[in-house]
């Protein structure tokens, strides 16, 4: 929480007439806000359905389900892989291998599935793999071997059957393109020093492993890992394991690097990098070194990140009781990444901006996200490396819990930043604004409905990470928190609810004082069996309370069937109110556990809670607009950031209607004294707050101000900037205000201050301001610099592949740029769809920002068109 604040007299009747104006500016609005939602709910109930096509017959045949049989247990491989780092004679990157996979044979058969995808594989005696017996066991012949493309599988069938308990070898040598397609074993390029620089690297999570070697790819199939890479003198080769030898070959300017045996895993943690990065350790018996390029090393750039995993380690040591399970914690900041980052055990690879952090460039921001992403990946090394899930069903056990525990790590780290209260913002709001739809999910699903790797994919959305950190927060805090820790026991290998919602029960029964009216699977299941979240209604004059399931859109038909019937569990329990005057028709958060909330978060959770029960027409939108007058008076970042969420819905909604210029009016009445205190305690703007959320504060003091029109705010960003221009090697900004700032300037300049911003990009050294950079650049007014820009983005040389989602998403959320965004998608759907259509959180995103305006049926018989 942020200091106390004083206002003068002289303010505090501004702010009062301003209230008067504000009141009827409310009803206005809100009138406005019901007829168009009135209009655009009967235009939509007149549109028509989607066609239904009739189900697919389905093969029964096991080399077309998706599921690995239970048949055979893998126990090790050994792996050897070579990527070249030069084009071959054909003109591609390539990387060859050898594996060899040692199994348990559990059940008699005549089939080995193996998941292999775009790899060629050499062919012994007309077969695809050769297979021995060990220990004297003979194997029987190969039948025939072919690729199923479909469900990704190498079929071996056999003359014979295999024994049950025995245990058997099957060796392959196969060719894969060493592609820039951000999955699997890939390739990554950058510039440095005028250079072109050409690294290997991967990423397996969820489905890609069996992209860089043959495997039984399920995080179930734990194994051992021999891993051993060749790779060009003068570059470095990483993985899992440490290092226990490196061999020079002779006659050829290569050397083979030989890692150690892996603790027992899953394939989708194994990592391997291949590249001339150096890195800076601590020296410590972790073993922790933070790797990237030599520039961003010698710029020190790793340094807060080294700082912090040290204490996060130790936390996390306490935490679970647990020592760190590996002999070394390597981090490394990779150029092409898909994800923010990736918990491969003991080689944890990120985006650059989520690791490097830049004091002259990055903002407090880049720093918190730092923070919060190491944090959560270095949790997963116990919850969800040691302890694993069976199958992605259940992937919120994973994802929802290092998501809850990341805040705790970051406030080891950094006790002064309060992070404990951001989850509101971060977890809670996030899920409710999700999980009220009926598109929603369970946070645990059946098996049955998660079978293909685009279906698998699906499950990585904020119903497994933020819904599943809410209700675990949610379940800590009414066990108390040190109950809660004690039932985390990650002496179990794989994770279930059940093993985990005994071992909690257990930790219930030992600790004194502690009594549930329900068992924790009988309170818990009703929040992780069935979709959603229940709206508490208290009527004050009776007393009574009632529960129904919450929806955005009451009248909407929810298809998944509850066991539960979208109740909760509930008991009697003493309310009291403390402000009898203060009417509320309900509340979104689960009544009679105890929560611990301060100020702050209790008022950002009624902001959100007002807004969404109006969305839901379960209170008048005039009173959800009331609880944001008192922002006239507020200083704090939670409550602010709370209501500008919500808020940006109508902003959304209205900003191409009349209604429009009535809420700029308002927002800006609401916004100038906190835009004026930020100029007072800046000394005009020339400092930045001490408080860690002050200056999130002060950020969206500025931003607020700017778009709303508040004197003064347009011409000091559009200064600062001009100033940079006319001196680009000195760049003054703050890095807390260079969004704003270069936002803002180009949205109100031409090409002139978009080509220079360009240039800027192009030379940025930090990742960081890079994309500072490039956001600000979506918000030019100029319609063909926006075409321009969205043609960028299907050439890599100048947008990487990793962010042209985002980029497109930039320039959608300005509103001359969202037409041409949604037509340029619907142009280049092939090529979009292609590169990351399978279900992932970046095709998802993508589409969700070119369509975020939409409100009509036209624009939603486009979507149905596409």
């Amino acid at each position: 929480m942020g200091k106390g604040y004083y206002i003068s007299k002289h303010l505090a009747t501004a702010a009062m007439v301003l209230a008067a104006i504000a009141l009827v500016t409310i009803i206005a609005l809100s009138v406005v806000y019901n007829r168009e939602k009135s209009k655009n709910a009967a235009k939509f109930s007149k549109a028509t359905t989607l066609p239904v096509f009739p189900t697919p017959k389905t093969s029964n045949e096991p080399w077309d389900k998706y599921r690995l049989p239970d048949t055979l247990s893998p126990q090790y491989y050994n792996v050897t892989l070579w990527p070249r780092l030069v084009k071959n004679a054909n003109g591609m990157y390539i990387f060859t291998g050898i594996s060899g996979v040692m199994f348990t044979c559990e059940k008699k058969t005549d089939l080995i599935l193996i998941h292999s995808n775009k790899l060629n594989l050499t062919v012994f005696k007309g077969h695809h793999a050769k297979l021995t017996g060990l220990s004297g066991v003979t194997a029987p012949a190969i039948k025939t071997t072919w690729f199923q493309s479909e469900t990704q599988y190498l079929v071996i069938q056999l003359e014979g059957k295999l024994k049950p308990g025995k245990d058997y070898w099957l060796y392959t040598e196969f060719t894969g393109e060493l592609a820039d397609d951000l999955e699997g074993f890939y390739r990554s390029e950058y510039m440095e020093n005028g250079e072109k620089k050409i690294i290997a690297i991967t990423q397996m999570q969820a489905t890609y492993a069996r992209k860089a070697f043959p495997c039984f790819d399920e995080p179930g199939m734990k194994a051992v890992f021999h891993i051993t890479l060749i790779h060009d003198r003068g570059t470095t080769a990483l993985s899992n394991s440490q290092e226990i030898k490196n061999v020079i070959i002779d006659g050829m300017p290569i050397t083979r690097t030989i890692f150690g045996p892996t603790k027992r895993m899953s394939t989708y943690l194994i990592a391997f990098v291949v590249s001339d990065f150096t890195y800076i350790d601590a020296k410590d018996k972790k073993g922790v070194r933070i790797w990237a390029r030599k520039k961003a090393i010698e710029d020190r750039q790793g340094d807060y990140a080294l700082n912090i995993t040290q204490p996060i380690l130790e936390f996390f040591e306490k935490y679970y009781n647990t020592s760190y399970p590996l002999s070394k914690s390597d981090q490394i900041a990779l150029p092409d990444f898909n994800s923010g980052a990736m918990e491969n055990w003991g080689l944890v690879a990120y985006r650059e901006t989520a690791l490097l952090y830049d004091p002259r460039t990055s903002a407090n921001g880049n720093k918190q996200r730092i923070v919060t992403v190491v944090s959560h990946e270095l949790a997963h090394m116990w919850f969800g490396n040691l302890v694993t899930v069976k199958w992605w069903n259940d992937l919120w056990l994973n994802e929802g819990f290092a998501s809850y525990v990341e805040y705790l790590g970051a406030d080891y780290a950094e006790p002064t930043w309060n992070m404990k209260d951001q989850t509101i913002l971060y977890d809670l709001q996030s899920a409710f604004a999700v999980d009220s739809l009926t598109s929603s999910h369970p946070l645990s699903r059946k098996e049955e409905e998660v079978n293909t790797p685009s279906e698998i994919s699906e499950m990585f959305n904020t119903i497994s990470y933020s819904k599943g950190a809410a209700v675990l927060k949610m379940l800590s805090e009414f066990l108390t928190e040190p109950v809660f820790a004690k039932g985390l026991s990650v002496s179990f290998t794989v994770l279930s609810l059940l093993c985990l919602f005994s071992r909690l029960n257990q930790a219930v029964d030992q600790t004194p004082g502690i009594k549930l009216p329900y068992s924790v699977h009988e309170i818990m299941n009703r929040w992780i069996l069935q979709m959603g979240f229940p709206v508490v209604t208290i009527d004050t004059r009776t007393g009574n309370v009632s529960q129904k399931h919450f929806l955005l859109e009451p009248e909407a038909v929810v298809d998944r069937k509850s066991e539960f019937k979208y109740v909760v569990k509930h008991h009697n329990c003493d309310i009291t109110f403390e402000n009898p005057s203060y009417k509320s028709n309900g509340s979104k958060m689960n009544g009679c556990w105890p929560t611990s909330m301060c100020r702050d978060t209790s008022e950002a959770q009624i902001l959100d809670d007002a807004f969404n029960l109006a969305r839901a027409s379960i209170i008048n939108i005039t009173l959800a607009l009331r609880t944001t007058k008192y922002l006239l008076r507020e200083r704090e970042y939670i409550p602010w950031e709370a209501a500008l969420r919500n808020l940006n819905y109508f902003f959304q909604l209205f900003d191409r209607s009349e209604v429009y210029g009535a809420m700029q009016a308002y927002l800006k009445k609401q916004v100038k004294p906190l835009f004026e205190y930020f100029g007072t305690i800046s000394s005009n703007w020339t400092t930045v707050p001490s408080g860690h959320t002050d200056q999130f504060t002060q950020i969206i003091a500025l931003s607020l101000a700017c778009s709303t029109g508040v004197e003064g705010c347009r011409e000091l960003t559009r200064s600062w900037f001009k100033k940079w221009m006319q001196n680009p090697p000195n760049n003054a900004i703050h890095p807390n205000l260079r969004s704003t700032v270069y936002c803002n300037a180009i949205a109100a300049g031409g090409a002139e201050e978009w080509n220079f911003g360009w240039q800027m990009f192009q030379k940025a050294t930090v990742a960081a301001e890079a994309v500072k950079l490039r956001s600000a650049l979506a918000c030019t007014k100029v319609p063909w610099l926006l075409n321009r820009y969205l043609e960028y983005t299907m050439n890599p040389e100048k947008i990487r592949k990793q962010d042209a989602t985002s980029t497109i998403g930039y320039i959608a959320s300005n509103i001359i740029g969202q037409p041409l965004a949604w037509d340029f998608v619907r142009a280049n759907w092939d090529y979009f769809f292609k590169l990351y259509g399978t279900g992932s959180f970046i095709f998802s995103g993508l589409i969700r920002d070119v369509t975020y305006r939409f409100c009509t049926p036209f624009e939603l018989s486009q979507v149905h068109d596409l």
